[in-house]
């Protein structure tokens, strides 16, 4: 309370309407550039949110399409690989084929080969007992014919068919 006694009336009314008076100016002079400028450095503001807003929207849908660009690559090489893995299955089937059926041709031959020299040892040994039957008998004529000497013969004839096998 004591302050109030320092304090002067015209004092306080001179202060209050200098207040009133540089407020009025600085109102009509600096608010509306104050305003003004306050305003536009909000939409500026604004502005540059839209723009990362923006920016960051059209990043997202770059990711989303890298990424589909990416599944669809991955896709095709899965696709592709497994054509080649298909490719690959297909030619080794063909080669065993080929093979198998070259095996069969040479089995085939060699079985033929093996039969006609079956049919030659055959004939072979056909001409061979015809000889050595005629070899026998021609001996069996010349010679005496007895008990012993036919048995002699014929063993003879034994041993030499059992030669020729």
């Amino acid at each position: 309370m004591e302050l109030l006694k320092f304090i002067s009336t015209n004092e306080v009314i001179a202060q209050i309407i200098s207040f009133l008076i540089l407020f009025f100016i600085l109102r009509k002079f600096f608010w509306s550039k104050a305003l003004s400028f306050l305003d536009a450095r909000r939409k500026n503001i604004s502005q540059q949110i839209q723009d990362a807003d923006k920016v960051r929207d059209e990043a997202l849908q770059l990711a989303s399409d890298y990424q589909a660009k990416l599944n669809k690559i991955e896709d095709e090489a899965h696709k592709r690989i497994q054509e080649a893995v298909a490719e690959g299955r297909k030619i080794t089937d063909e080669i065993r084929k080929k093979a198998h059926e070259e095996a069969q041709d040479i089995i085939n031959n060699a079985k033929a080969s093996v039969r006609h020299e079956l049919s030659l040892a055959k004939e072979q040994l056909k001409e061979e007992i015809i000889d050595l039957t005629i070899e026998a008998t021609s001996m069996i004529f010349r010679e005496k014919l007895t008990e012993e000497t036919d048995k002699k013969l014929i063993n003879d004839f034994l041993e030499r068919i059992n030669e020729a096998r």
